[in-house]
């Protein structure tokens, strides 16, 4: 499974001075058209083909045809009707070769070369799959799962012993009434041990979200001791019986409050970075805007639209980026490179700030902006000294 710090260790990464080229190649399986399986090893040899001659003609081949045959190899053994994606990324110059699976979300398959990796794709996936705890519990046991790139994963589990009541009710029934006190006492110390467990591994950054399972009546009893933070972070709950409910239907109803949840945040954005820019707020809107934003240290979270495509440069010096081409650097002057697609510079910026990346499919409302617009922690022009005074 991907990790975060893999993720920036793949936005750090950038090939220099003719050292090879970075090869990133996306597998996304299809249903086959015959039983022969024989597509994606069609497609993964047009795709390597193309590459070489891409990389050959650039004079940059030094490592990158093994890199390319091994692709091959691992596509060649590929299916269809496999349930998971995979990513590889590859540079043999730097003896860099690394493969993750993924969910089977990616557009299509397809195998790029450039000096830095590709990874809007991997955006998209990551987007909408954050890193969830799911906590199914009752009044005296709780377990944890991790659901990550739509795996799901028991990591512990949390037991509570409730004292045992006794055989008869006593005089008049009081000792009836007493354990059940007591038994109540020792419901409400595990749930409020439960939820500080639960807001340690938050504060340990160990997972990003909160799914929980349990009966309705145990949710009143349990949501009352949850952190303002957790609380914060809680995307729904959903009935489980503990004792009777599967791994399977665990992961199935996690995913559709996860897809629920994250669907409408993603509106919810959308419509607050639309306003805020209209309002000349806490919005930016249009690819020269977000690029000015992200210089400026500005951007909270980043809104990237399935179909955005636009034409840059990126200074070799100063890193500056802008929409315009042109053959010298805007801001020191010195050499410039074209981007046929100025996201692959982008997104290694944002995941490297530690910027959230939402990808965002078929908004028209974003569309009508560029397809790019991001939510902003504060605006750089409007820190005068009398605001920053008030």
């Amino acid at each position: 499974m991907i990790t975060r710090e893999d993720i920036r260790e793949l936005a750090q990464f950038q090939s220099v001075n003719g050292e090879g080229c970075a090869l990133s190649f996306y597998f996304q399986p299809q249903t086959p058209q015959n039983k022969s399986h024989r597509e994606e090893a069609i497609l993964a040899k047009d795709l390597v083909r193309t590459a070489l001659r891409e990389v050959e003609k650039n004079g940059k081949n030094g490592g990158t045809r093994a890199d390319l045959n091994r692709i091959l190899e691992i596509a060649e053994r590929m299916h269809g009707n496999q349930a998971r994606a995979k990513a590889i990324f590859a540079c043999g110059a730097k003896n860099f070769w690394r493969e993750y699976d993924l969910p089977a979300l990616l557009p299509a398959t397809q195998l790029k070369t450039n000096r830095r990796f590709y990874l809007k794709p991997l955006a998209g996936v990551l987007g909408a799959h954050p890193r969830v705890c799911v906590a199914i519990l009752d009044r005296q046991r709780a377990r944890l799962f991790d659901l990550r790139l739509d795996e799901l994963k028991e990591r512990e589990g949390l037991f509570h012993e409730i004292a045992r009541r006794g055989k008869g009710d006593g005089f008049r029934g009081y000792d009836a009434g007493h354990s059940e006190r007591r038994m109540a006492d020792d419901a409400m110390h595990h749930f409020k041990a439960v939820a500080e467990h639960l807001k340690d591994e938050l504060d340990k950054g160990n997972f990003e979200n909160l799914i929980i399972g349990c009966q309705e009546q145990h949710w009143a009893e349990f949501e009352p001791h949850l952190h303002p933070y957790l609380k914060q972070r809680l995307l729904g709950h959903f009935p489980a019986e503990i004792t009777a409910v599967t791994n399977e239907q665990i992961h199935d109803r996690a995913s559709r409050v996860l897809a629920e949840a994250q669907d409408k945040r993603r509106q919810a954005l959308v419509r607050e970075v639309l306003g805020q820019s209209q309002r000349n707020g806490f919005g930016a809107t249009g690819l020269r805007r977000v690029l000015r934003s992200l210089e400026m240290g500005e951007v909270q979270t980043l809104l990237i639209g399935e179909n955005f495509h636009g034409r840059g440069i990126e200074c070799s010096a100063c890193g500056h980026l802008d929409s315009h081409v042109v053959s010298a650097c805007p801001v020191c002057g010195r050499e410039v490179s074209e981007l046929e697609d100025i996201a692959e510079a982008i997104l290694p910026r944002a995941i490297l700030s530690d910027i959230e990346l939402f990808y965002v499919k078929e908004d028209p409302d974003l569309d009508r902006v560029g397809n790019i617009g991001a939510l902003l922690r504060f605006r750089a022009d409007q820190n005068t000294p009398s605001k920053l005074a008030s």
